[in-house]
């Protein structure tokens, strides 16, 4: 989707306090083989912030740093991958009821770790119609520390951290330009996340590492009725994630060579390069994994967080471009790309 006259007027975040992976090993909460193996380093632990709590700090500091006024936002869009509060509550009026108020249009996105991605592409698409008048505020959190979970066996060769991240996207010029944003699926692979497991009663439980183990399960022994969809969407991964990234590059009327660097999910600095560096076709050496290993697997918020941690350590300057990529469960596949216009 290409995305003409999108800005980035404003960028926050919220990232609590750094648990080292060394200390959770010590404690017998992580394997120690995410220190030696996978080199990872921490993850951002919020204690009992709630993750809406969270989402209105980084939204606050988004708005401020762009300028505009909380009634300027026309649309709110909240991400998020994990609980965020009362069963049947919605996190996003915890945003109207302290920050926006109640005119704005506000929506959750439930889009795993890819929210951000919907979030921006339906954003813009919000400011490219004729109603889009006004600024639109996306906004990402997720609290990872509930009590039947433990982070640090969430996932293979990442840890889980908490944050939030939030963006105000404008018409009027800023500091970025959202230049193209795109999503493509290989619906066989919502059997992988699925693990055989019926759909209904719902799983209310959130054990996260019984969810880690499903999936290792449906890999090494798939239901023989899904084997086949299975087999079929591992097939496709390589060829869907090299073009959905040369779809939005062409969308940005740029190429592969013209990249600064790229953004993934927070893991490994190896699994950062066999999962997407390589299918890419991308050298590691454009690669930001070093921010992500300290701070942990932040659910939809990683690859904002990347930008403002390049943006606030200079790492970026005018004329720079960014890709974006991602994915979610489902097989979701999804990329953008940002140009750098300033450095605030």
């Amino acid at each position: 989707m290409r995305t003409p006259h999108t800005f980035i007027g404003g960028i926050g975040s919220f990232i609590p306090e750094l648990v080292s992976v060394k200390s959770a090993v010590e404690q017998g909460l992580s394997p120690a083989e995410n220190m030696t193996e996978h080199e990872l380093e921490g993850a951002a632990v919020a204690g009992e912030i709630p993750a809406p709590e969270m989402g209105l700090r980084a939204a606050r500091k988004a708005i401020e740093r762009s300028g505009a006024n909380p009634e300027d936002m026309g649309l709110l869009l909240y991400a998020s991958s994990w609980h965020q509060g009362p069963l049947g509550w919605l996190p996003h009026t915890y945003l109207q009821h302290y920050l926006l108020g109640g005119e704005s249009l506000a929506v959750e996105v439930r889009q795993g770790c890819s929210g951000m991605f919907a979030a921006l592409e339906l954003g813009a698409g919000y400011l490219q119609s004729s109603s889009g008048t006004q600024d639109v505020l996306l906004v990402a959190a997720d609290n990872f520390g509930t009590p039947s979970a433990n982070r640090w066996l969430m996932g293979h060769e990442f840890v889980h951290g908490d944050a939030a991240s939030a963006l105000v996207l404008t018409t009027e010029p800023g500091f970025a330009q959202l230049l193209s944003v795109s999503s493509q699926s290989i619906p066989e692979g919502e059997v992988l996340a699925r693990g055989g497991q019926p759909l209904f009663p719902p799983d209310v439980s959130g054990d996260a590492p019984a969810l880690s183990e499903r999936f290792a399960k449906a890999f090494a022994t798939p239901d023989p009725e899904l084997e086949a969809d299975l087999s079929s969407a591992l097939d496709q991964v390589a060829g869907t994630i090299k073009h959905i990234a040369d779809r939005t590059l062409a969308e940005a009327g740029i190429g592969l060579d013209d990249i600064t660097c790229v953004s993934f999910i927070n893991c490994s600095r190896s699994a950062v390069e066999r999962r997407c560096m390589e299918p890419l076709g991308i050298p590691m050496s454009k690669a930001i994994w070093d921010f992500g290993v300290r701070i942990g697997h932040c659910g939809p918020s990683d690859q904002v967080l990347d930008l403002e941690h390049l943006v606030m350590n200079k790492r970026l300057a005018p004329g720079d471009y960014m890709l974006m990529f991602g994915g979610a469960p489902g097989f979701l596949f999804s990329a953008a790309i940002i140009k750098i216009l300033d450095v605030p």
